[in-house]
């Protein structure tokens, strides 16, 4: 399935910039990025090198989960803006260009939604079916519980929320202010086809990233989860709720009814909870399958633990792993990756990923890891700071800082739990988590200079800017051609220029090697080989038996600004953290 894989289209060759709108830029001065903040910006955007822009929730909502709890899908929270400056944006996206794909949330919605308040009102009411309402299950000894066993997502709690006026549980996956959707209803189903999804398209909007769009399709049946934690009353439900039973159904359905009606729009699906099951989730982005072009898979960003907040050392060889099976296993069932190490709900890459305990080692480390993404096939995607260098929260900072409902759920019944005797427990090892791996870490405000507030506004912000800011911003950087943004800039002119960035098939070159992260791209006539050194020390590298492309490169890139790799031999001898790409013509 090459030949599909390497069919050209634009969704495939765009860079996707993911602006977290909250965090981006503030135009009114209120603490809170909003659209007109956004619009400010489209130039620097458009600088960088963006094709399409990723515009997480902008829709009404009480923002118990920050915007992804929408009570009104066609309407804008005030504290972004209005419809017409999402008219003026789209406008703006257009006139250099730039396409705008807008976040879908479609498997909750928050419970002040008009559809939830009137299906709690009676069990008749007309929108009742369009929410997963159960009567309760009672004990030998009378006591209510329940439906079922599961387990809401941020926090150990049931999912199940008593209701006292109708007499019955309501489903939610996440907060109990986020009622699940009943996706088996088609009525459900067609109002959010004609009074979401076109409702978008027609105004303009290109196109859908897909909030965790496999846990749309439940076992209907509801039946209890395996038990995982014998210590835990209510267990994890991902085994009746991930990847359901009629998931594929529904998504042929909504390509046929929405998606396949309007040409080059853009989607994308986040898919969680399904752990190394690549067969799995091969199918949502088949061609022949007709459902979506790309899904976010979960791998790459577990690979330093599971369930989020844990944290874990891993190896180079297991990091490689992972990003090869899926190059490889896209190439040969003819699906489409969508390469990312960052979005609002993992913590910053260079911290994870990189090395930013040096001002040095966190610039060399941030271009090595941009080098990796922009020479991975599949569709590039780059989150908002990243292309700076932006790191994770610093440790001094304390839970008042977080604002996540996660984060803050995990340390108080973390806390609860340690409770004993009146004394205040140790905490350090939750807050060294959070430091580590809260989705608020790639929630601070963006830092465009080292005015007051980083730039990002001249009131109060809503989160905390991180206090390196003064020296990691892009006033800083838009001007230093050797620059981790300068670097981001030159990386995706790269990527453009050399189709085997994007489209070459990948095969790697000694995948147990534990410091280097080597291999070659090639299409048609194109050659590129990638060599990394993830190790802060030199390396001599042997390529073996494999064939090296002979001759003098006729490109090539690095993120070090002096020399090149050694090469004698079939060996290279590669510096502490040095990343490098050369591409060879007619080999």
């Amino acid at each position: 399935m090459a030949e599909t894989f390497q069919r050209r289209a634009h969704y495939k060759e765009c860079c996707i910039y993911q602006i977290y709108p909250a965090s981006f830029c503030d135009g009114n001065g209120d603490g809170m990025g909003d659209i007109p903040g956004i619009i400010s910006k489209l130039d620097y955007l458009k600088d960088l090198g963006c094709d399409v822009i990723w515009l997480s929730p902008i829709y009404q909502s009480p923002f118990v989960d920050n915007g992804y709890d929408v009570s009104d899908y066609t309407a804008i929270d005030p504290r972004f803006g209005t419809l017409d400056d999402v008219d003026a944006l789209i406008a703006g996206l257009h006139e250099r260009g730039i396409k705008l794909v807008m976040d879908l949330i479609i498997n909750h919605t928050s419970n002040e939604h008009y559809w939830f308040k009137e299906s709690r009102k009676s069990k008749d009411n007309p929108y009742r079916d369009f929410y997963w309402w159960r009567p309760p299950k009672w004990s030998e000894s009378g006591e209510r519980l329940p439906p079922n066993n599961w387990r809401e997502e941020f926090s150990n709690g049931s999912a199940w929320q008593w209701d006292e006026h109708t007499g019955e549980y309501y489903l939610h996956l996440y907060a109990k202010e986020q009622p699940d959707l009943n996706w088996e209803n088609p009525k459900l189903r067609q109002v959010i086809y004609e009074d979401v999804m076109k409702w978008w398209l027609d105004r303009g909007v290109d196109g859908f990233r897909m909030d965790v769009i496999n846990l749309i399709s439940k076992n209907p049946e509801l039946p209890d989860a395996s038990i995982q934690d014998e210590g835990e009353t209510w267990q994890w439900s991902y085994e009746h709720t991930a990847n359901g039973p009629r998931i594929h159904e529904f998504l042929k359905e909504m390509n046929k009814e929405v998606l396949s009606l309007y040409p080059d729009i853009i989607t994308v699906g986040e898919t969680p909870f399904t752990h190394h099951d690549f067969d799995t989730l091969v199918p949502y982005v088949l061609p022949e399958n007709n459902e979506l072009q790309m899904i976010f898979q979960f791998e790459q960003t577990e690979v330093d633990g599971y369930p989020p907040l844990v944290v874990k050392k891993y190896t180079l060889p297991e990091f490689k792993q992972v990003t090869s099976r899926w190059q490889t296993g896209m190439q040969e069932r003819g699906g489409w990756n969508a390469n990312y190490l960052e979005n609002h709900d993992v913590a910053r890459s260079v911290s994870r990923f990189g090395d930013d305990s040096t001002p040095e080692n966190r610039v060399l480390t941030a271009k090595l890891l941009a080098l990796l993404q922009c020479t991975l096939s599949g569709t590039l995607y780059v989150y908002q700071g990243e292309e700076i260098a932006m790191a994770n929260i610093p440790p001094s900072w304390s839970i008042e800082e977080y604002k996540d409902v996660a984060s803050q759920a995990y340390y108080h019944e973390e806390y609860e739990i340690r409770k004993k005797d009146g004394q205040t427990p140790d905490m350090s090892d939750v807050m060294h988590a959070l430091q580590c791996k809260s989705r608020d870490c790639a929630r601070t405000p963006m830092q465009w200079s080292d005015s007051t507030q980083a730039g990002f506004s001249t009131g109060i912000p809503w989160m905390r800017v991180n206090d390196d800011y003064r020296e990691w911003n892009v006033e800083a950087q838009k001007d230093d051609p050797k620059s981790v943004l300068s670097f981001w800039k030159d990386m995706i002119k790269f990527r453009k220029r050399y189709l085997s960035s994007t489209y070459g098939l990948f095969e790697e070159i000694h995948p147990d090697h534990p410091h280097i992260y080597s291999y070659t791209k090639t299409y048609d006539r194109e050659t590129m080989l990638v060599i990394i050194n993830f190790a802060n020390e030199s390396v001599d590298f042997d390529f073996g038996n494999v064939k090296i492309p002979a001759g003098k490169p006729k490109d090539q890139i690095s993120n070090l600004e002096s020399g090149s790799a050694a090469s004698v031999d079939n060996k290279v001898s590669m510096r502490p953290y040095e990343a490098r790409a050369m591409v060879w013509d007619g080999q």
